[in-house]
């Protein structure tokens, strides 16, 4: 079986490392617009209604404009964007985050990949809303950093060009983010979070932190927050849970924990005298948090091995 792949917006980060993961595969048939052409509208009509399923790496307003152009036909489409990751008819594509979504990204046309700091957001919180431990009307704060290839072409420059002012860089200050709708559907939360992004100065990986007082989650204790965790990934081909003693036994976990591959690795860290928790994820954001996730949701879609061409 081969699999006829368009991917708008090739030429993207995120679509360059769609490119890269595709390109040597036998069972996908990929196809991509000369830079001339990338914006041609008929020759984008063209591709994608010769194709079995759409990648899109666009901005949001090019995104709706591809789904549009395909009208009637059967094309079905992975959304890299912002634009439908909320949106009804659209499956949201992480297909750990619950039970039965693996069936339902099997038979969607339509799939939204989910952003890549709600990735490990989601990853830590959603489990814990699911089961019960964490009440939907707890008010939750989580600290994020990225490196800097989630900024695009431009940040990349600015970095790489030596534009950059600082090392680290906080952002989102107004307290508005597209990606909190995002986290707060998909979370099952009624309180919006407080979402504190940042970048650093190092091209990829992504460090996601969600900390926590045991008086948030009544009656329970640190072992029963990595316990559903545990149970909430096990099997998981991609998504790793650290024991409580791995976790205690790290002194740093560093924003490239598992930058270069695909993986989402989760930690517990915990102070059994104060309270406290420190909920971690780590992933490449441009492997879990975009480009791997794509390629993991088109294995799906097409029926083929979930982890194949992906970097494990």
């Amino acid at each position: 079986m081969t699999v006829k792949v368009f991917v708008d917006g090739g030429a993207g980060t995120t679509g360059i490392e769609i490119v890269d993961r595709l390109s040597d595969r036998a069972d996908v048939a990929l196809a991509l617009l000369p830079d001339e052409r990338r914006k041609d509208t008929a020759a984008r009509a063209d591709a994608l209604a010769a194709a079995d399923i759409a990648i899109l790496c666009l901005p949001d307003a090019a995104a709706k404009e591809a789904v549009a152009l395909a009208g009637n036909l059967p094309t079905r489409f992975i959304d890299a964007s912002t634009a439908h990751r909320t949106a009804q008819g659209w499956a949201y594509g992480f297909a750990e985050i619950e039970p039965d979504r693996r069936a339902e990204l099997a038979s969607a046309r339509y799939v939204s990949n989910p952003g890549c700091y709600p990735t490990g957001f989601l990853a830590l919180v959603r489990p814990l809303v699911r089961e019960g431990l964490l009440p939907a009307t707890t008010p939750l704060v989580t600290n994020a950093t990225s490196g800097y290839s989630g900024g695009g072409k431009a940040m990349v420059a600015e970095f790489e060009d030596g534009e950059a002012p600082t090392a680290f860089r906080g952002y989102g200050l107004t307290l508005e983010h597209k990606h909190v709708p995002e986290m707060m559907a998909h979370a099952g939360l009624a309180v919006p979070p407080i979402f504190a992004p940042a970048v650093a100065n190092t091209y990829r990986g992504m460090l996601v932190e969600v900390p926590l007082h045991l008086s948030q989650l009544p009656g329970r204790a640190v072992e029963h927050v990595q316990a559903a965790l545990a149970d909430a990934y096990a099997g998981s081909p991609l998504v790793e849970v650290a024991s409580l003693a791995e976790s205690a036994g790290l002194k740093a976990l560093t924003i490239e924990d598992v930058a270069g591959t695909d993986r989402l690795k989760l930690y517990v860290f915990a102070n059994a005298t104060t309270g406290h928790l420190r909920l971690a994820a780590t992933l490449d954001n441009l492997g879990k948090g975009a480009s791997g996730a794509a390629v993991q949701n088109l294995n799906l879609m097409a029926g083929l091995p979930e982890t194949e061409g992906l970097r494990l």
